[in-house]
């Protein structure tokens, strides 16, 4: 795999003579961020939950049962490593002051790298005002909570919606995600779960064991980095790429002991090659990973049709007409998973990015149309929306460009191809079958563009 870019000024600041001379200067210095490796405890000290009523109480046991060391009030002295804050029983904006403020008066406490989350309900037109107020007073309150959290650490929040509960394999699956170094570089994220499906995993070192999953744009960077983590996680891998790339590719599929299709997405047969190489090669297809994607970007005024319509033709058509060929086939019905690999751009846009931003803004359209469509087999669709991720894309960036770009989130660095393979691995996995058709971002809270 390619090295990451260097990020010098992050490497000097935490060197031993640049610290001091940062320190000095009173310069921001970005904590470089703790990553999962196998055999990690799930958080590494104490989780204070705070909170009241039997969700809180319910969430408390279940950690617990994660052998969490819980605690349920501050402690004077103590490290936390989490902080978890359960407000699905605030119905008053005016509720939201207690466990607010309690959590301000220890979030000194939380250690490097530490995670606060927050498990909350959705606020509805339906709702009371008051309710709804609260409700997405939560919103505002994490993100910006987020903002604030120094050395690596991160606040992301699990909205489970009306009539799900909060012990639901979806919602549990969340708040592990969020809780653990996967989620090094998703922050100020709020993950609605939609309803009660999914299935815990028997094995939560090895999620995708039993599991196919295909995986475009695989030969390199955050397409690589997917097929590791899925590997890792248990799942036989399909890495699909190019011809042009097929060197790379075969390398990355050995190197997981899988196999390796040399294809062109946007092929009319793209579909049923992979059907027929994934039933042939390994009996069967539940993950499919759409991450090949490529950028031809140039302001509106200056695009031509030859920049225009190969971006939209890779990035979001070929998705279309594949999913179109594994729902029609009968054989992507065993719990199946779609994933896509979407952008921040097709969110928030950027300058420059209007084919690229219309294709990504089309993959988020697409997967919340496909989601519903994959209910009635136990299955959904979902996006990544990157951020600034370091590739070989972004190293080509200019220098003074590349580093106000890392700065601009609230962890103030690039994330890595790996952030955005743990959120594919997450949604892909058996537990995440009440998130339906939603976006997570992996941008560090930072939305270019906006």
């Amino acid at each position: 795999m390619s090295p990451k870019p260097a990020d010098t000024y992050l490497d000097l600041v935490n060197s031993g003579p640049g610290a001091a001379i940062a320190a000095t200067l009173g310069l921001p210095r970005p904590a470089p961020l703790q990553r999962h490796r196998p055999g990690d405890p799930l958080v590494a000290g104490p989780v204070l939950v705070l909170g009241s009523g039997p969700d809180a109480d319910a969430v408390a046991r279940t950690l617990l049962g994660w052998d969490v060391a819980v605690h349920r009030y501050a402690e004077q002295g103590t490290r936390y490593a989490g902080l978890l804050l359960v407000l699905t029983d605030v119905t008053h904006p005016s509720g939201l002051a207690g466990p607010a403020l309690e959590a301000g008066s220890v979030l000194r406490t939380l250690a490097p790298h530490g995670r606060v989350v927050t498990v909350s309900r959705p606020a509805l037109a339906t709702d009371a005002p008051a309710v709804a107020a609260a409700r997405q007073g939560v919103d505002g309150m994490l993100r910006s909570l987020a903002k604030e959290l120094r050395a690596g650490a991160t606040g992301n929040g699990v909205v489970v919606a009306a009539g799900v509960p909060v012990t639901a394999p979806s919602a549990l699956a969340a708040l592990r995600f969020f809780l653990s170094r996967r989620s090094a570089f998703v922050d100020g994220q709020l993950l609605a779960v939609d309803t009660a499906a999914g299935v815990a995993p028997a094995d939560e070192d090895h999620p995708l064991a039993g599991r196919v999953a295909v995986v475009t744009g695989a030969a390199r960077g955050i397409g690589a980095a997917v097929v590791d983590v899925l590997a890792r996680d248990g799942a036989t891998v399909v890495a699909v790429d190019v011809p042009a790339a097929g060197e790379q590719l075969a390398a990355v599929a050995n190197r997981v002991r899988g196999s390796a299709l040399q294809l062109d997405v946007t092929a009319p047969d793209a579909g049923a090659r992979i059907l027929e190489h994934t039933l042939a090669r390994h009996g069967g297809l539940h993950v499919m990973v759409h991450n090949a994607g490529i950028t031809r970007d140039k302001l509106l005024a200056n695009m031509t049709p030859d920049r225009w319509e190969p971006v939209l033709a890779v990035n979001v058509s070929a998705q279309l007409a594949i999913n179109e060929a594994l729902l029609t086939s009968g054989d992507f019905t065993d719990a199946p998973r779609i994933v896509a690999t979407a952008s921040t751009s097709g969110i928030a846009g950027n300058r420059g990015q209007t084919s690229y931003a219309a294709s990504k803004g089309g993959v988020i359209g697409a997967v919340r149309a496909t989601a519903p469509l994959l209910v009635p087999f136990g299955g959904t669709a979902n996006a990544v929306a990157p951020g600034f991720i370091e590739t070989d894309m972004t190293a080509r960036m200019p220098a003074l460009t590349r580093q106000v770009a890392r700065r601009l989130s609230s962890l103030q660095q690039g994330g890595l191809p790996v952030d955005v393979a743990e959120a594919v691995a997450f949604l892909a996995s058996p537990a995440a079958g009440g998130i339906v058709g939603r976006v997570l971002r992996v941008c560090g809270q930072n939305l270019v563009g906006a």
